[in-house]
């Protein structure tokens, strides 16, 4: 059997946690920035987690993680 590659855009974007659950950064901070308060753009910073509807996929890009 082959080896599976790795998703190249997804293992720079996503990372697993221990637990199982996918962790991956906030959006809304690329651009258009002076109209975003300094509160959210601050609570932004912080990573987020993968919508459970999107874990399977996630992972099957991810099949070494």
């Amino acid at each position: 059997m082959p080896k599976i590659k790795t998703h190249s855009g997804a293992k720079k974007r996503f990372k697993l946690t221990k637990n199982g659950k996918i962790k991956r950064s906030s959006t809304k901070r690329r651009h258009i920035l002076n109209k975003k308060t300094t509160k959210l753009k601050r609570s932004l910073r912080m990573p987020t987690y993968a919508d459970k509807t999107n874990e399977k996929q996630i992972k099957r890009l991810l099949p070494y993680k």
